[in-house]
């Protein structure tokens, strides 16, 4: 190029020094350093954002993507697996699973640190958590006592049921046969099917009551009928589903979580009376789902590590007074 000029000679101390028209320029040695410094810097300042990132908080909603990513089902859009209170873009602080949200789940989740709750059912008394059906709406006052409380401990409630039964095996069933330890029992053909050592329909009641420790379980019944065939459906599967296991000639006895009683409990009651051999054992919703919650506690704390994850024990409602119930003899003959 026209006008360019470089010149060449030694410099202090006999080091190189290049300079153009007069302009000293840096020799290898010093841009070589001076490299070596600005990738060093720019290094640390890589490590330091990745550290950063590393370090920042995991929010609600970061959480429920990697189960969307983990739960082995494609998500669908019309779910009730959605949140129901508090802020998604919170951290977390702790992740409290349980059956069911009640108020005294919510307590005990907030005084352990917990401050996202991923509950199975709802959480405010309706399906779609729409509570419509209360006279007073929102200003019922027990409602209102139950968003106070969310409110004040910045709680997140999280519900996760139809993609949590989705599963293969489904996740509520699978912790479940845990509980019951009838693995060995199942059918590999249908998960809700079991073929029991022969039995009575008092001794396998007895033994569920044990394993689940149930407060209030339900029977209909001949109670020295053998058992054999047995199928389960924890929480409310409804009339249809019910009566289609039931109507298998093989299947005795149906498990169930809650039931109507003017549907499948007279259903039952009317087989009995016809002398076939078919039995109801109804265990209450929590206890027939709860197992499969602390499944999923188990599960989530898989690919979950930031945050300490707990499994909350929903408490079962109900209670027998000391009053002994009227026999069936007894009833007949009033």
């Amino acid at each position: 190029m026209a006008g360019f000029g470089v010149l060449a000679g030694s410099g202090e101390k006999g080091k190189l020094v290049i300079r153009a028209f007069g302009r000293r320029v840096p020799n290898m040695a010093r841009l070589t350093h001076a490299r070596v410094n600005y990738l060093s810097a720019a290094l640390t300042l890589l490590l330091s954002a990745s550290a950063f990132a590393q370090n920042k908080p995991l929010t609600a909603r970061q959480v429920i993507e990697r189960i969307q990513a983990e739960v082995g089902v494609p998500w669908k859009s019309d779910t009730v697996d959605t949140f129901k209170a508090g802020n998604p873009d919170r951290p977390v602080t702790g992740i409290a699973v349980t059956m069911m949200a009640t108020l005294d789940v919510l307590q005990r989740a907030a005084a352990s640190g917990n401050n996202l709750i991923i509950t199975h059912e709802p959480t405010f008394y309706n399906h779609l958590d729409k509570p419509d059906d209360l006279a007073q709406g929102e200003n019922d006052l027990v409602l209102a006592e139950k968003r106070a409380f969310i409110e004040k401990h910045a709680l997140i409630i999280w519900r996760f049921h139809d993609h949590w039964h989705l599963r293969k095996p489904d996740g509520i069933q699978a912790g479940m046969v845990h509980a019951l330890d009838w693995e060995k029992f199942q059918d590999p053909a249908n998960e809700h099917l079991f073929t029991m050592p022969r039995t009575t329909l008092a001794e396998l009641a007895g033994s569920i009551n044990a394993r689940l420790r149930i407060r209030v379980m339900r029977v209909v019944g001949d109670s020295e009928m053998k058992v054999t065939r047995v199928a389960m459906s924890p929480g409310a599967a409804g009339f249809g589903r019910e009566t289609k296991a039931l109507e298998m000639n093989d299947v005795e006895l149906l498990v169930v979580g809650e039931t109507r009683e003017w549907e499948t409990v007279e259903y039952v009651a009317d087989a009995v009376t016809e002398g076939k051999h078919k039995a109801l054992i109804i265990l209450g919703h929590i206890p027939s789902e709860q197992a499969g919650m602390e499944e999923c506690t188990r599960w989530l704390k898989g690919f979950i590590s930031e945050v300490p994850v707990n499994f909350v024990p929903s408490l079962e409602p109900f209670w027998v007074p000391e009053a002994t119930a009227a026999t069936s003899k007894e009833l007949r003959t009033k």
